[in-house]
């Protein structure tokens, strides 16, 4: 259990460093060639129109290029978080489903079926499967509503 807990966190650390270091290549990169480019506007408007309609279209070069920057990070975060989401997910699958895959658990849940009867055994299931049931439309319930912020 540790052992898997161990290896989430060392993948996700990994991937998140690898992350942040291309990252931190590409706004290294674009701010060199978005530099180039504002210089090149700066004179090319700068010989047209004069120097303060010169720095605001470099102003507004900057800014196009940091909503550029906004977006595509958050569109990145909410990609992460959708994979996280379905990773935990999966991972909850899996560990439901090899519970009920286990043989021991199979054995043992026939010899409790042996040493009590199915007679016996039905009523106690349907009593049990009723609870359940109750069980989960009342956390149906508690999850429909919204968290207080």
């Amino acid at each position: 259990m540790f052992a898997r807990m161990i290896d989430d966190f060392k993948e996700s650390t990994g991937s998140a460093l690898r992350l942040t270091s291309l990252a931190a290549a590409a706004a290294l990169a674009l701010f060199v060639t978005t530099s180039f480019l504002c210089a090149a506007a700066f004179v090319l408007v700068l010989d047209k129109y004069g120097l303060v309609q010169a720095c605001l279209a470099g102003a507004a070069i900057f800014f196009v290029v940091s909503l550029i920057a906004a977006f595509s990070y958050i569109a990145r975060k909410k990609q992460i978080e959708k994979e996280a989401r379905a990773r935990a997910a999966e991972a909850a699958r899996s560990a439901v489903h090899s519970a009920l895959a286990d043989p021991m658990l199979m054995a043992a849940g026939l010899q409790v079926i042996r040493a009590i009867g199915i007679k016996k055994l039905i009523p106690i299931l349907a009593v049990g499967g009723i609870a359940l049931g109750f069980l989960v439309s009342r956390n149906a319930a508690a999850g429909d509503q919204a968290p207080a912020e």
